[in-house]
This record gives structure tokens, sequence and C-alpha cells, in this order.
């Protein structure tokens, strides 16, 4: 899958929504882990403000990568943002958007 740098200097991050674990299948509980080393992956809502509007998304980031004390309204720095642009075909409905991905959020300091 093709990933896309992004660039957050110019944007100021804030949380929206405490990390939660991202669940690879509802039905089942399946948890969702790195393909790499196995961590478990978590998803946090981040408010992004830049140019005059703001967005909340929806960043997946590796347990290793998520500080203590992470609350709703804390300022951010995110390290290693991609995105990552998908698509599928479910049921002949085909289907596509953006993920985000992070290898580390960390508290801004003050």
């Amino acid at each position: 899958m093709r990933s896309i740098p992004v660039d957050t200097s110019a944007a100021m991050l804030m949380c929206a929504t405490e990390p939660q674990v991202k669940l690879k299948d509802l039905k089942t509980g399946e948890v969702s882990t790195d393909r790499d080393t196995g961590a478990t992956l978590y998803t946090v809502g981040i408010v992004f403000i830049a140019n005059g509007a703001a967005d909340v998304v929806k960043v997946t980031v590796p347990e290793p990568g998520l500080p203590n004390g992470l609350t709703a309204g804390s300022p951010l720095v995110l390290t290693g943002l991609v995105a990552l642009p998908w698509e599928n075909n479910m049921g002949g409905q085909m289907r596509h958007g953006v993920a985000f991905r992070a290898s580390a959020v960390a508290l801004k300091a003050a």
C-alpha cells in the first residue's frame, strides 16, 4: 500500500478522543496488531486545525507510541504521520478513503 508523508508543522493538533483498541473483526472482537512488531494498535481521534479550518480524523498508533495521560483536549505532536489511500469492492459497491497512521503520539510541551 502506498503511504504519503503528512507534514503537520503548520497545524495545531489536539486529542479529540482517548485511545481505543483497534479491532480487526467487530464480530469476534479480534484485536488489530502491527504486522512487523506484533504491538496492539489503537485509534486516536485527532483534531487538525490549519488554514482556518478544523477536521477530526482517526489516527492508528501502535501501543508503544502512546503516552500516558493522553486525554481529550491535550495538545499533541505526531511522529511519522502518513496517509494511506485505500479502496475495496464490497458486494459490487466500490468504497475508498484515506487512513492515517503515526508511529508515535506525544504530548506537546507547553
